[in-house]
């Protein structure tokens, strides 16, 4: 690969780019910069979506898809590939996007990864290897979460492990859940979290951070949440609780879904349906800050970086 993105005839494989950080920093319109630029140059780039809400049909408004035509001619890969009553697992992920990635560098292309799902986008940059599963651990750990809740199996987490405990969100019930899964296997825990001397999966990874002052990133979020609403995030919802929404694991779980999924059970009002969905994308971002932050040689951007500036470096 030459300093001017081309991949050389013959080259066994292109480049992988990674373009993370915080949700609503703009990496979508960063990633279509840099592809349109590529492709100028020869360089038949593509997109591979890291965000895991935007691996289900019809979540769209919440997750600010790009629609096909925002997505300007550009392929993009992984979105739209799960039906909301289906779980999206990063294991099952994995294998997924490399495939996705390594047919794009096949045709001769760079490959974008581009999201803000951390433990999804570690999972392809890096080499990550996932413990194995056990469906009759999974299914009593499943009861004992519909019985006792998030909170107990958070506590028994805790004094477990208080390691990945510290890395897991412990409202989180299927990330707690696969963290005591392992443990009771015997094996290593993976943790949900960012190995301490990752090694790279492809030799010729950049990896770009969206970073955004705080002031500024809560003021896009909380004006984004408002969007949602303004264009139709409660139809979106009613809409796919029809497709069986509330049966799925995870989909209605989602910032934002699971609140209109309340404002439409009468649970919250508009107000407190959005205000609710602020806060937790507010605390989301500062989670994604974070774990982006431990990835070493990332190259923190400004969203408004000229690819041409990103593609001399």
């Amino acid at each position: 690969m030459s300093d001017s993105g081309v991949s050389a005839p013959g080259a066994p494989g292109g480049r992988l780019w990674a373009v993370v950080g915080a949700t609503g920093t703009g990496k979508s319109d960063l990633a279509l910069g840099l592809a349109e630029t590529l492709r100028t140059r020869g360089n038949p780039a593509e997109i591979v979506n890291a965000d895991a809400m935007q691996l289900y049909r019809g979540m769209d408004i919440g997750t600010a898809k790009l629609t096909p035509t925002e997505r300007r001619g550009i392929p993009h890969h992984m979105l739209d590939v799960r039906d909301v009553t289906e779980d999206a697992a990063v294991a099952w992920y994995q294998p997924l996007a490399r495939a996705a990635i390594d047919d794009i560098h096949a045709r001769g292309g760079d490959a974008i990864l581009v999201g803000g799902s951390g433990l999804y986008v570690s999972s392809v940059i890096f080499d990550f290897r996932f413990p194995p599963r056990d469906p009759a651990v999974r299914e009593r750990l499943e009861r004992e979460l519909d019985e006792l809740g998030a909170g107990a199996l958070f506590a028994r987490l805790e004094k477990a492990d208080p390691v990945t405990a510290v890395r897991v969100d412990p409202k989180n019930g299927r990330r707690v859940i696969r963290a005591l899964e392992v443990l009771a296997q015997g094996a290593e825990n993976h943790g949900a979290a960012l190995p301490d001397a990752p090694a790279l999966w492809h030799p010729k990874t950049r990896i770009l951070g969206l970073q955004v002052d705080r002031p500024e990133l809560v003021e896009r979020l909380d004006r984004r949440v408002e969007r949602m609403w303004e264009q139709g995030m409660l139809d979106e919802v009613a809409a796919l609780r029809e497709r069986g929404l509330e049966e799925g694991t995870t989909a209605p779980r989602a910032i934002g879904y699971a609140q209109a999924l309340a404002q439409l059970a009468g649970e919250m009002t508009e107000a407190e349906a959005i205000s609710d969905t602020q806060a937790l994308t507010r605390r989301y971002a500062r989670r994604q800050v974070s774990w982006f932050k431990r990835y070493p040689d990332i190259e923190w951007v400004s969203p408004l970086s000229d690819p041409r500036d990103i593609l001399a470096g």
